[in-house]
């Protein structure tokens, strides 16, 4: 152990790093300091994050309205229980984010991560039919590719044989799973099961638009429409994952809103007109413009009016205890302030114009099996990933921080990225994705 470089660095020793084998993992990035789209590291050297810390950096680090918020708070209270309690930036985030989500998602439970706000999704479907006299539908149906947490339940809800959870095995709930349905065959069949398994099934859980972690691939509003019909024609639940597609990702506001016309304003028709209104939500990552840890799950009010009842035993009994930090709540109310009066679906737009048209040449280079962009999200996908190590220093050369995955090189900067930035990431991308390409 003491051979390895890391362990030479005074604590690492202490420290259990995620997703990697800690015995062979290069030495992980050593940052000082953010601004921007900048991470500062400890060696001096400035590198551009193009993943904006898991696509949750949304408007950039460090953004002076959201650190003002967060101070202002900080100084007036840090934290409070939510447990008969309640404050002003959480019943102000909560308004807000009723305003703009479509449809009568209007009950908001405040979670401290995304896996949490899952498993709270998970527990809203259940108790819904135990409290409409159907308590033997606690099953779930996802779809292959999909990742949704790393939490237990979560974990269930992952593609049961390709996710890096497949080897928990009998650990893990049961759920179904099936393809996405991208034809009337496959929908036919998704119609089938769901009747089928009706009685046992709660819910279907989506990713809309884009299966994240899962290979970053993506499906047409189309799709996710008739997904959400053949749930209503069922009476199946439907929960939309939007840990990572909310917030303008993909291009709208929310991705089940689809490729509608945007305006920050529930009453009017044309926000929520062609939208895709599940029964759940859940939002995260970029939810506090990436500043502090915070997610919510947003039922609609037909979810919520099930556990409004004179007895005690119909509550959704969860709570955990940094539910609506005031901190955070502040944070996600100086973004929400951002995506109101700066332009970030414009800047979107622009970035996924500037993403196709520089990274349309990888679909030219040897073992690249697809060059994909949707919004602010650039993939190249490839017949194997291997050298990732190698890969990783590549971009790093470059003063690139980009973290290959899977079967993917991809990109997911800052809304607030410059196009010189953004040019900077894609010559990268394509330079090593042509220098790996020829690796051995």
């Amino acid at each position: 152990m003491s051979d390895h470089p890391a362990w030479q660095i005074e604590g690492y020793d202490h420290l259990w790093m995620p997703y990697c084998q800690m015995k062979t993992a290069p030495l992980p990035l050593a940052v000082r300091s953010t601004s921007g789209v900048r991470l500062h590291l400890a060696d001096g050297r400035t590198v551009i994050d193009s993943l904006a810390s898991w696509w949750s950096a949304c408007h950039g680090y460090n953004h002076p309205a959201v650190v003002d918020a967060i101070e202002q708070q900080l100084s007036l209270m840090p934290h409070v229980m939510f447990g008969g309690i309640n404050h002003e930036p959480a019943l102000r985030l909560a308004r807000r984010l009723a305003a703009i989500l479509p449809g009568d998602l209007n009950r908001v439970f405040f979670a401290d991560s995304g896996s949490v706000a899952l498993e709270v999704a998970m527990k809203m479907a259940i108790g819904f039919w135990r409290n409409h006299g159907q308590p033997g539908r606690t099953r779930f149906l996802a779809f292959h590719h999909a990742y949704h947490g790393d939490t237990t339940g979560a974990m269930s809800l992952c593609d049961p044989n390709r996710s890096m959870h497949a080897s928990f095995g009998d650990g893990l709930l049961k759920q179904l799973h099936l393809d996405l349905p991208r034809d009337d065959v496959a929908l036919a069949q998704l119609d089938q099961t769901l009747g089928h398994h009706r009685d046992e099934l709660a819910a279907v859980v989506i990713e809309p638009l884009v299966q994240g972690a899962g290979g970053m691939r993506f499906h047409s509003p189309k799709v996710l429409r008739a997904i959400a019909e053949t749930c209503r024609r069922n009476d199946v639940l439907l929960i939309a994952d939007e840990l990572a597609t909310g917030f303008c990702r993909t291009g709208t506001m929310f991705a089940v809103q689809g490729t509608e016309n945007q305006n920050l304003d529930k009453n009017n028709p044309a926000t929520s007109g062609s939208a895709v209104i599940p029964d759940i939500i859940c939002v995260g990552k970029a939810l506090t413009a990436g500043m502090l840890p915070m997610a919510a799950t947003i039922a609609s009010d037909r979810v919520f009016d099930a556990f409004f009842s004179d007895d005690p035993s119909d509550a959704l009994m969860h709570g955990p205890t940094f539910m609506a930090n005031p901190l955070a709540c502040a944070a996600a109310n100086a973004s929400l302030d951002l995506f109101e009066n700066e332009p970030r679906l414009v800047q979107v737009r622009e970035i996924e114009r500037q993403l196709s048209d520089q990274l349309s040449v990888c679909r030219q280079i040897d073992r690249v099996v697809d060059v994909r962009v949707k919004g602010a999200i650039g993939v190249l996908q490839v017949d194997r990933l291997d050298h990732v190590d190698r890969l990783r220093q590549a971009f790093l050369d470059r003063g690139i921080w980009l973290r290959p995955f899977g079967d993917c090189i991809y990109t997911t900067p800052s809304l607030v990225i410059s196009p010189d930035d953004l040019s900077q990431i894609t010559t990268a991308m394509v330079e090593v994705t042509r220098q790996w390409a020829s690796w051995n």
